[in-house]
């Protein structure tokens, strides 16, 4: 497709706040917190209405994490050219994760990490590497959020090999791999129902740690969900998408988080939602070509679009954090309500923080190269 035609996407950018969004909906609802004494996160003293949000947002940050890979493939997909520099690359997009990463690291270590994290899982997650550990205690390490990070580290350092490879498939062949990366997903979690020990059950889920790790947290099973993303932006590209309205796209991600609920635990992880995300971005894409929904493209949800990447990062540090300062109460349903309000604007600051005063500077100032001033020709003396 032309590059005129490859405009940019306003409504993918206001989709990735409701994302983080219900990344913040599972947090916040949370029984058991990541970070020890692994106390309550959910405020609500009444019982019952505690345990009702959070088995309706059990599966939500399954779902805001996978929609968020399957994006990252299908927007690094959408804008890539051939030819371009793998250095240029891979630098603009160590950029957009490495500086609110390490500002988070040292901000959780500075505020309670140190004392919790041994030397392995503070120094692999400042590398991004600590979700290659099937440790409980290490791939959750410093600031928990910041394990998908790894995932997408990995999907960077890959993609151009993967695209170029893409690029080699016939469009009227695209769906059909499509496919093959879905059944990938499918096969990836019966390897974690069968062939990875179920003891001990962790005290968090109702699997083994090691089945969590290999199901959700290990980045190489997570690429399938990332080039399952630029597929779909091929197809796209190629005219070949099928033309969903809006509210059916929507109604598809109800019948999938549907589905999530009641599928076995680690099909809920990707598959239950794998195609109504798919459809959902696609949708919206399709939507920018024709003119973009007005919605999606307006100005505060952009701005909330372009501080979900901080939103999200800052989570482990204002909610799981937070919660302790607290004390861990519980309260009333208004004032669990209030706490739950209270929490959502300080992570909403902490986000706007991030990509003001650290992610767009960053990228602003080193994501291309400096351009090198021409020296003025020197004026040749004749006699």
């Amino acid at each position: 497709m032309p590059h005129a035609v490859r405009s940019k996407l306003p409504s993918l950018t206001g989709l990735r706040f409701f994302a983080a969004l219900l990344v913040f909906c599972f947090h916040i609802t949370l029984s058991n917190s990541p970070i020890p004494p692994n106390n309550a996160i959910n405020p609500f003293e009444d019982q019952e209405l505690g345990d009702t949000l959070e088995s309706i947002f059990s599966k939500a940050g399954y779902a805001g994490v996978s929609f968020f890979f399957v994006l990252s493939g299908f927007l690094l997909a959408w804008a890539s050219r051939p030819g371009e520099p793998f250095v240029r690359f891979w630098r603009r997009r160590l950029l957009k994760i490495f500086p609110n990463h390490i500002v988070m690291w040292v901000l959780a270590m500075v505020l309670f990490a140190a004392a919790l994290t041994t030397p392995l899982g503070a120094i692999s997650n400042l590398f991004l590497l600590n979700s290659y550990s099937p440790d409980g205690s290490v791939y959750v390490a410093v600031n928990p959020p910041s394990w998908t990070l790894c995932s997408e580290l990995l999907f960077y350092l890959l993609f151009p090999l993967i695209i170029n490879l893409l690029r080699r498939i016939p469009p009227r062949h695209l769906w059909a791999w499509a496919g093959v990366m879905v059944l990938c997903m499918a096969g990836v979690q019966l390897v974690t129902l069968y062939l990875i020990p179920a003891t001990p059950v962790s005290a968090l889920t109702p699997i083994s740690v090691t089945q969590f790790w290999f199901g959700y947290i290990f980045p190489p099973p997570r690429l399938f969900e990332f080039i399952f993303g630029s597929i779909l932006a091929l197809i796209v590209l190629s005219g070949r998408w099928i033309p969903l309205k809006m509210y059916q796209a929507l109604l598809l991600c109800l019948v999938g988080y549907g589905v999530a609920q009641v599928v076995p635990f680690v099909y809920s992880f990707t598959l239950a939602m794998i195609i109504p995300i798919g459809a959902l971005i696609c949708t919206s894409a399709a939507a920018d070509l024709r003119g973009g929904n007005a919605f999606l493209a307006s100005r505060v949800m952009q701005w909330l679009g372009n501080t979900s990447f901080g939103f999200y990062l800052c989570q482990g540090v204002v909610i799981f954090f937070g919660r302790i300062l607290l004390g861990n109460e519980t309260y009333s349903s208004p004032i669990a309500l209030l706490v739950v309000v209270g929490f959502f604007g300080a992570t909403l600051l902490g986000g706007w923080g991030l990509y003001a005063l650290v992610e767009k500077p960053a990228m602003d100032r080193w994501s291309r190269p400096r351009r090198v001033p021409v020296a003025a020709p020197v004026p040749v003396l004749t006699e």
